[in-house]
């Protein structure tokens, strides 16, 4: 173990070489699950606010665009004593802020029971219990929306009214608002005037409570993860950064495996001096890998920070979002694929032979 650390200082250069290309790998790791959180909160945040356990979708659908629940079938959902499910509608909307210079917004819109579990807390202004109001996510404050605007819909003649703010909260990556059902549906509808088939109609029931049967009527219930991938690209951006960050982990091992390969062919001859003189396999293997783990968790802990201040530099600018939790399972991941590819190496330490020294001595 003297020699290793020795070793350190005197071959400085090259460990630092090694430690800055783990570190930069480290800190794209922490990079992509930074942007693997913050693109899956910004399209489904709204979603998961709800905490439901499962949801019912019209049959034959997953998603909330082809989904409609009739009315029939959310009084089915509702009535049921054994369960407790909602109501909820999803649709996107766009308008142009009244009185304003042209400005326009889009939003996720969701109806929901005013009084029912799904509406959201308050932070600012009233909950949206009347006729045309509705609550914004604080993320629409930021592109100029207030308390007390009034938003003209596009291809409608139905103007909603800004009441109230509650937290940040998204839905396909467009800020969410909140409204009443029978809003909601003249919203989806493009008109106040709601026929027969429309009333009391939903895009799904959402279900937080209960024992509930695989099908009702004519929906059938689908498990929570099945309604997050029903946010429109939510599958697809999980799918790729996951498969980035599965590449990059095989990476990391790759390129460690690849110095420590190099250093540890050039240093047989001291391997094999070393069990000349008495220096067991094991303690060999032992020390070899501990100046692995030191190059390899220094060099990790300082990319993980970096990506960390990226992020912060980053701020609101893009989807990111790496807490500390994320942080530290992604340093340890890097960390231990590195010391595989570090282990990897170690049959040529094993493989020293002392004769090899011995012989070229006489």
């Amino acid at each position: 173990m003297f020699i290793a650390l020795r070793e350190l200082r005197s071959a400085w250069g090259r460990f630092t070489m090694i430690g800055v290309v783990v570190a930069l790998v480290a800190a794209l790791v922490g990079m992509v699950s930074g942007f693997a959180i913050g693109l899956g909160n910004d399209t489904v945040s709204a979603l998961r606010s709800f905490n439901a356990h499962s949801v019912a979708f019209a049959t034959g659908t997953s998603d909330f665009n082809r989904s409609t629940v009739s009315a029939h079938d959310v009084e089915a959902w509702t009535s049921r004593d054994d369960v407790t499910a909602e109501p909820l509608g999803v649709s996107m909307v766009r308008g142009e802020v009244t009185g304003s210079d042209s400005t326009t917004v889009d939003m996720a819109t969701f109806g929901t029971d005013p009084s029912g579990a799904l509406t959201p807390d308050i932070t600012d202004g009233a909950p949206a219990t009347g006729p045309g109001e509705i609550v914004v996510s604080s993320k629409l404050l930021d592109e100029g929306l207030s308390v007390g605007d009034e938003i003209m819909v596009d291809n409608t003649d139905l103007t909603v009214r800004v009441v109230g703010v509650t937290g940040v909260s998204s839905y396909g990556h467009v800020p969410a608002a909140y409204t009443s059902l029978d809003t909601w549906r003249q919203l989806r509808y493009g008109t106040a005037d709601l026929d027969a088939r429309q009333q009391g109609t939903a895009s799904a029931v959402v279900i937080t409570g209960g024992d509930a049967p695989d099908t009702l009527g004519g929906t059938e219930v689908l498990d929570s993860s099945a309604m997050l991938e029903a946010a429109p690209g939510y599958a697809g951006e999980k799918l790729t950064m996951n498969s980035i960050l599965a590449f990059l982990y095989v990476i990391a091992p790759l390129i460690v495996a690849a110095f420590f390969a190099v250093w540890i062919l050039q240093r047989q001859n001291v391997y094999a001096l070393q069990r000349a003189l008495g220096v067991s396999r094991l303690r060999l293997v032992g020390a070899t890998l501990a100046q692995a783990a030191i190059v390899v968790t220094a060099s990790t802990v300082v990319g993980s920070a970096v990506a960390y201040g990226l992020g912060v530099l980053l701020g609101d600018a893009v989807p990111f979002d790496l807490t500390a939790t994320s942080l530290v399972a992604t340093t340890l991941a890097v960390t231990a694929a590195s010391l595989v590819g570090a282990a990897a190496t170690l049959r040529w330490v094993v493989a020293a032979d002392p004769m090899t020294m011995l012989g070229e001595s006489r």
